[in-house]
């Protein structure tokens, strides 16, 4: 049977559930994502390159030395998932910056502060309680994860590892040695830099990797 190493490229689907709770909270299964009434992206399987931690840290460390056709079950440590909880993301913040702009803050509500997501605590005395960890920070994970097929073709990885990286907006072209992405919106020169060289390494067939954005979102 072959076996996974880093820097493969793989098609795999997942579902995770919260350990203490045995809930579902994270599948590549519509089916799955209806019953339990999740929502919020694509569904169907994904290519991960191994390695990269293009997916949680500890489902892509379980990926190596696996066998392709088979599903294994993993369990997740926080420090292997969305980290150990800190005391410091947890801040009391004058209720009153809250009624300036018109918000009448409320436990359980979720709400982005400086560009951070926090979640009320608790409200009282003029003061609000912020929790600004990850909703799922400190909590052990179990995920099933199915290892359908390594991916051999140059093309499905470039779109697999763009797709896991800036979401489903381009169109991706190979032709010798260079690949032509074309967005659908502009992203940071940084971003595409980065992206040109992970490509490269990744998918030593490809020498350059050059992004373009469609003439009619430049002139909006």
């Amino acid at each position: 049977m072959t076996k996974i190493s880093k820097i493969d490229f793989v098609e795999i689907e997942y579902t995770g559930k919260i350990k203490e709770y045995d809930v579902i909270f994270d599948t590549t299964d519509e089916k799955i994502a209806k019953e339990n009434n999740l929502h919020g992206h694509d569904y169907g399987p994904v290519i991960v390159c191994v390695g990269q931690e293009q997916v949680l840290k500890g489902i892509d460390k379980s990926l190596e030395g696996k066998e392709i056709g088979k599903e294994y079950g993993v369990e997740i440590k926080p420090e292997d998932a969305f980290g150990n909880r800190d005391a410091k993301l947890i801040q009391l913040i004058p209720t009153s910056k809250f009624k300036q702009q018109n918000i009448q803050p409320i436990p359980g509500m979720q709400m982005n502060i400086d560009d951070m997501l926090g979640i009320i605590k608790t409200v009282s005395g003029g003061r609000t309680l912020v929790d600004f960890n990850h909703p799922l920070a400190g909590k052990e994970l179990s995920y099933k994860i199915k290892i359908n097929r390594k991916i051999a073709d140059d093309k499905e990885k470039l779109s697999g590892y763009l797709n896991l990286s800036i979401g489903k907006g381009f169109n991706a072209e190979i032709n010798n040695v260079q690949a032509k992405i074309t967005l659908k919106k502009e992203i940071p020169k940084e971003l595409q830099e980065a992206l040109s060289q992970k490509i490269t390494e990744l998918i030593p067939s490809i020498r350059k990797a050059e992004f373009t954005v469609k003439e009619k979102e430049k002139n909006k």
